[in-house]
């Protein structure tokens, strides 16, 4: 049986411009906005969340002001917080990994890399710690302490149908997950490839740890997937154009079943 995936999105950054998103782009100070998602996978009863997002608090913070609490913002999938059980965590970045404290009851599936990154000798350098936020490490570790926690060393399986898989460069423990799905094995790409276009073009992300694993990266995000139109960027508006919107929740986009628009890779 395959798996229902979709997207939510909880927080949207629109004064952003090219020169944040892409290295290299000649036209750097046009706008190019931003859409932070989770995505919640689905299959008879079973759910797995795809990161946490971050919470107001956290937005406040950051001048990033949510649209939704993630938490909350799984309702019209008729889930709550206390019924997530497995949550993947793709990287330990602000955006991804700021609502771990949302879902006490989660057992949380990460690169061993990505802890070791995210608490190691590397954190000295503020332009590598900034995506960081202290708060949340500190939880990831509770939660390391409880037993909450089940690393994995590249690839790995999480459920039937559900794998991850270590990319790196834009952080060094930086996980994918393919999912089957009744279009073929979808590939959520997360931060390996923010938009369609540092696929399409090669252009990096301007935050990385290792630029060689970035751009190795979009290759193996093809290979991932059953096909192109099925790698799904982490941040692209383009996602919520190409794809159908929930029926009852505009913010939600439904993944699953393929695309309805033409794809840009």
């Amino acid at each position: 049986m395959t798996w229902t995936v979709h997207a939510i999105k909880y927080a949207e950054q629109t004064d952003r411009v090219r020169g944040h998103n892409f290295m290299f782009d000649d036209n750097h100070d046009a706008p190019c906005p931003i859409d932070f998602f989770l995505w919640v996978l689905q299959r008879d009863g079973e759910v797995i969340l795809v990161d946490t997002g971050f919470d107001a608090t956290e937005g406040a913070r950051r001048g990033r002001p949510i649209r939704l609490d993630p938490a909350e913002a799984l309702a019209p999938l008729g889930l709550r917080a206390a019924d997530i059980t497995t949550l993947i965590c793709t990287h330990l970045h602000f955006d991804h990994a700021g609502g771990l404290h949302l879902f006490p009851n989660a057992q949380i599936h990460l690169q061993a890399a990505e802890m070791q990154y995210a608490t190691g000798p590397c954190m000295c350098h503020d332009a590598l710690r900034f995506p960081f936020t202290v708060d949340h490490i500190c939880e990831a570790v509770r939660r390391l302490y409880q037993g909450r926690i089940t690393f994995h060393d590249g690839d790995g399986q999480v459920a039937d149908g559900v794998t991850v898989h270590q990319i790196g460069g834009h952080t060094k423990g930086l996980q994918a997950v393919r999912v089957e799905t009744e279009a073929g094995a979808l590939c959520l790409a997360s931060d390996a490839a923010h938009f369609y276009e540092n696929i399409s073009g090669g252009k990096p992300f301007p935050i990385v740890v290792d630029l060689e694993a970035m751009l190795n990266g979009f290759k193996q995000l093809r290979t991932l997937a059953s096909r192109p139109a099925l790698i799904i960027p982490g941040h692209d508006p383009l996602v919520r154009q190409i794809f159908p919107a929930h029926p009852n929740a505009d913010f939600i986009t439904r993944l699953d079943r393929g695309p309805t628009g033409s794809v840009p890779l």
